[in-house]
C-alpha cells in the first residue's frame, strides 16, 4: 500500500497533509520522514512548507555559530561563513509560507542584519509565496524587506500604532515594486497612507483584498478596488462608521442622479445654527426607502466573496450599492443587532443574492465576544436573546448557513421552518452550537421534532450543529418514512438538554439512520458543563450504532417481503398497417430574371506633383588680406678707446754703499719681479685665445643665424657670407655688428 501511495505524488501529499493536521502532526510527520528515503523527500516538503516562525531556519546553522543551540532565536555567536549556509540553502527551497510576530520576542533583533548582510544568495527563501508579518515598530516592519521575492503572491500585514505615514509609504512602495500579489491584507489602527491607491496601482492581479484600517472606506479606495479586474474576495471593516461614510465608498464608482440623497440631508435646523438636531434615524429610514442604486456595470465584475464587519444597518447600506452576484457572504455584526436593521438586512440578502448566494456566515465582532468572555469569567449567567431567521425567504442555491453569536442564541421552530422552505439545497446548518443555557432559564426552544422538519425538506443536509431540548419524538414523525434522511451523517448537539437517552436514540435512528458522528461537550472545565446531560449523550452515542444496525436489517427484510410477481394477461393486438396513397405535385419552380445595372461612376482627377526647387549659390571664398612686415634688425656700432696711457718718471736708483746688502737683496727680488710680466703675458695669451675668441665667434654666429630668417633678399641674389678673418672683422665692424673686436683692446705684454 505504501508503494502505491508513493507512486502518486498527489495521493502522498494528501496523506502527509492529513497527518500534519492531526494532533502532534508535526512530530509524527518528522518521524515518518526519518523512516525511509522514499518517504523522506515528500514528507519534508509538507513539513517545511509552512513555518510559524523563522526559528526553525536559524536552527539549521551549526551549533558553533549560535549562542545557544537549543534556543536559536537568541542570535549568533559569530558571523556565519559560507559553509555554514549549506543546510539553510538546502531547506529554504521547500518553504512556501513564513510568519513573524514581533510581540512574541522569540528572535533577537541582531539576527536580521546578519542574515541580510551575509546571505550567500540573493534571496534567503527563493520559493516563498506567502508572508504573515506582525510588526509593532518601523524596525520590525523593515525586517520584512529581505523576504520579498518575485515569487511572492500573498502578504498579510498587521502593524501597530507607532508608524508614520512616510515609513508606511516607503515600505508599500518597495513591496509593490518587487512583487506581484494575488492576496493583500492590511490591518492597522492608524489610517491608510494618502497615496495608498497610487502605491498599489501596479497590483492588477489581486484576487483577495482585506483592509481593516481608517480610511479604507474612502472614495479613492472604492474606485481602486472596483477597477481590479481579478478581485474575487473583499473584506472591509465598517465598525464605528456612519451610513453616509459607508455610502461614500461608492461615490466615484457610479454617477449621482442629481436627486436629493440621504447624504444631502442637513443637520442644521435652519432656525438656530447653534442648535443641531440628530438626523441619524431619519437617514437610516431614508436609506431604507430610497433605492437610488446606479452601479457601474464594470465595477466589482468578478467579486464573489465578501466579508463585512460592523453594525447591521451599515452592512445593509453597503450591500444595497453592490452590483456583484455574491457566492459567499460573511457578516461579522455587533451582537445583539438592532431588530429593525437585522430584518432589513435579512430581507435584502434574500432579494439581492437569491440566485447566486451559496454560503452565509454570521458571527460576532471581537468586542461582543470580549463582553461575553467577561461575563463567563465573573460567573454571571449568559444573556440569551432571539435572532429571527424568518426574514430569509428565498435562497434556493444556499448550501451553507452558519450563525455563531454569543448572545443571540434563541431560535424558534418558525426559524427552522423558514430555513427549510427557503433553502431546499442546504447541506450544512450551524445555529450557535456553542450556546449554553442555565437551569433557571427556559432552556433551548428547539426539539428533535423540529430537526425532522429539516430532514424532510432538505434532502442534501449532511451536517447540523445546534442546541436542542431532546425528548421523545412525536408518533407522526416516527410513523412516516418521509422524515428519514439518508444524507445526515454529522450532528453536533453541544450543551443540549436530554431527558431519556433511549427514546432519543430510537428517534435519531429513525430520523438519521446513517448518522456517523454524534458530538457533544464532555469537558468538565468548559463553562456551562452539565454532567447529567453529558452522560446521557454519551449513552446515546453508545446505543445509536446498534439501533441503526437493527433498523437496517428491518428495512432489508421489508424490501424482500414487498417483492411480488405481476399479474399476466393475454391481449391480442391487430397490427395490420393502414396504407394510404398520396401524390405530391412537384411542379418546376418559377424562374424570374432580373437585371441590375451597377455601373460605377468614375471621376478622373489629376494632381500636379511637380516638386518646386530653388537654386541658391553661396560665395564661400574666404577673404584674404596680404600684409608685409619689415623685420630688419636695428644695428648699433659702438667704439671704445681702450689705449693705455703711459707716464714717464725718472728715478735715481744709485744705491748707497751702506745699503749694499740691501741692493743685493733688492736685485734678487727684482730678478724675480722681472719674471712677473712674462707670467702675465702668458696668462693673457691663454685668456685671449682659449676663452675670449671662442666666445666672440659663437656670439657672432648666433646673431647671424637669428637675423637670417627675417632678412629679405631680392630674387637672383644671395646673402653675403660671413668671414671670420680678422681683416674682414676690421672692415665690417663699424657697419655689420656692434661687437667690439679684440684688436681694439690693447693688452700689455
Amino acid at each position: 500500500m505504501v508503494a502505491t501511495i508513493l507512486r502518486d505524488p498527489d495521493a502522498a501529499k494528501k496523506l502527509f497533509e492529513a497527518i500534519l493536521d492531526s494532533p502532534n502532526g508535526k512530530r509524527s510527520l518528522s518521524r515518518l520522514a526519518r523512516t525511509c528515503r522514499a518517504m523522506s523527500e515528500p514528507a519534508l516538503d509538507v513539513l517545511w512548507r509552512e513555518l510559524d516562525s523563522i526559528v526553525p531556519i536559524l536552527g539549521l546553522f551549526p551549533n558553533a555559530v549560535l549562542k545557544k543551540a537549543k534556543r536559536p532565536g537568541m542570535g549568533f555567536a559569530r558571523i556565519p561563513e559560507e559553509s555554514d549556509w549549506d543546510l539553510v540553502v538546502k531547506y529554504s527551497e521547500r518553504i512556501r509560507r513564513i510568519a513573524y510576530d514581533e510581540l512574541a520576542n522569540n528572535v533577537a533583533a541582531s539576527v536580521f542584519p546578519i542574515l541580510d548582510d551575509h546571505r550567500p544568495t540573493l534571496y534567503i527563501l527563493p520559493q516563498l509565496q506567502e508572508i504573515i508579518w506582525r510588526a509593532e515598530s518601523p524596525a520590525g516592519l523593515d525586517r520584512c524587506s529581505m523576504f520579498l521575492t518575485p515569487h511572492l503572491r500573498s502578504i498579510q500585514l498587521e502593524v501597530g500604532a507607532n508608524f508614520k505615514q512616510a515609513q508606511m509609504t516607503a515600505f508599500l512602495a518597495d513591496m509593490s515594486s518587487r512583487s506581484l500579489l494575488t492576496f493583500f491584507s492590511f490591518n492597522s489602527p492608524t489610517s491608510l497612507p494618502e497615496a495608498f491607491t497610487e502605491l498599489l496601482i501596479r497590483q492588477e492581479a489581486l484576487e483577495k483584498v482585506i483592509l481593516v484600517a481608517p480610511g479604507a472606506l474612502s472614495a479613492g479606495v472604492g474606485r481602486w478596488a472596483s477597477n481590479l479586474p481579478n478581485l474575487k474576495s473583499l473584506q472591509l471593516d465598517l465598525t464605528g462608521r456612519s451610513s453616509i461614510a459607508v455610502e461614500g465608498f461608492f461615490d466615484d464608482i457610479h454617477p449621482r442622479s442629481g436627486c436629493s440623497t440621504p447624504s444631502s440631508i442637513s443637520t442644521d435646523s435652519g432656525i438656530f445654527s447653534g442648535e443641531e438636531l440628530d438626523f441619524s434615524e431619519l437617514r437610516k429610514s431614508a436609506l431604507r426607502v430610497t433605492e437610488d442604486r446606479l452601479p457601474s456595470r464594470t465595477s466589482f465584475s468578478q467579486l464573489k466573496r465578501l466579508q463585512l464587519t460592523g453594525e447591521a444597518g451599515n452592512i445593509a447600506v453597503f450591500l444595497r450599492h453592490l452590483p456583484s452576484p455574491l457566492v459567499q457572504l460573511d457578516l461579522v455584526i455587533e451582537d445583539p443587532p438592532d431588530n429593525a436593521d437585522w430584518q432589513d438586512l435579512s430581507v435584502l440578502v434574500s432579494e439581492e443574492f437569491s440566485e447566486s448566494l451559496q454560503a452565509l456566515r454570521i458571527s460576532a465582532t471581537g468586542a461582543s465576544r470580549f463582553a461575553d468572555l467577561v461575563r463567563t469569567t465573573s460567573r454571571a449567567e449568559p444573556v440569551s436573546r432571539r435572532l429571527s431567521l424568518e426574514g430569509f425567504t428565498d435562497l434556493p442555491r444556499l448550501t451553507r448557513l452558519e450563525v455563531d453569536l454569543p448572545e443571540s442564541v434563541i431560535f424558534l421552530p418558525s426559524d427552522l421552518e423558514a430555513i427549510a422552505l427557503s433553502c431546499p439545497r442546504l447541506e450544512i446548518l450551524k445555529l450557535c452550537p456553542l450556546a449554553r443555557f442555565s437551569h433557571n432559564s427556559m432552556g433551548p426552544r428547539l426539539t428533535l421534532d423540529h430537526l425532522a422538519v429539516l430532514t424532510k425538506r432538505c434532502k442534501h443536509l449532511h451536517t447540523v450543529g445546534a442546541v436542542f431540548n431532546a425528548g421523545e419524538g412525536s408518533r407522526e414523525i416516527m410513523a412516516s418514512q418521509a422524515y428519514s434522511s439518508c444524507s445526515l451523517v454529522r450532528l453536533h448537539v453541544g450543551h443540549s438538554w436530554i431527558s431519556d437517552p433511549l427514546q432519543v436514540s430510537i428517534f435519531l435512528s429513525h430520523v438519521a439512520p446513517r448518522l456517523e458522528n454524534l458530538k457533544s461537550f464532555q469537558e468538565k472545565n468548559r463553562p456551562g458543563f452539565n454532567e447529567a446531560n453529558a452522560k446521557s449523550w454519551q449513552t446515546v452515542s453508545d446505543i445509536l450504532p446498534h439501533l441503526q444496525q437493527l433498523r437496517y436489517r428491518e428495512r432489508t427484510f421489508a424490501k424482500v417481503a414487498e417483492v411480488t410477481y405481476p399479474k399476466t394477461v393475454d391481449v391480442g393486438i391487430d397490427a395490420t398497417p393502414v396504407l394510404v396513397n398520396r401524390g405530391v405535385t412537384a411542379a418546376g419552380p418559377r424562374m424570374c430574371s432580373q437585371e441590375i445595372q451597377c455601373t460605377p461612376a468614375l471621376v478622373s482627377r489629376s494632381v500636379d506633383a511637380v516638386k518646386r526647387s530653388i537654386s541658391i549659390s553661396v560665395d564661400a571664398t574666404p577673404p584674404t588680406v596680404e600684409m608685409a612686415v619689415e623685420a630688419k634688425p636695428v644695428m648699433v656700432s659702438t667704439e671704445i678707446d681702450a689705449t693705455i696711457s703711459f707716464e714717464s718718471k725718472e728715478i735715481d736708483a744709485t744705491p748707497s754703499p751702506e745699503s749694499r746688502e740691501n741692493r743685493i737683496m733688492s736685485s734678487q727680488i727684482l730678478q724675480q719681479l722681472y719674471l712677473i710680466p712674462s707670467i702675465l703675458g702668458f696668462v693673457s695669451f691663454l685668456y685671449k685665445y682659449l676663452i675670449t675668441y671662442p666666445l666672440t665667434i659663437s656670439s657672432r654666429v648666433g646673431l647671424q643665424l637669428m637675423a637670417r630668417p627675417t632678412t629679405r633678399f631680392p630674387f637672383n641674389t644671395k646673402p653675403t657670407g660671413f668671414s671670420l678673418d680678422r681683416a674682414a672683422n676690421r672692415s665690417t665692424a663699424s657697419s655689420d655688428t656692434s661687437d667690439i673686436t679684440m684688436e681694439t683692446i690693447n693688452v700689455c705684454h
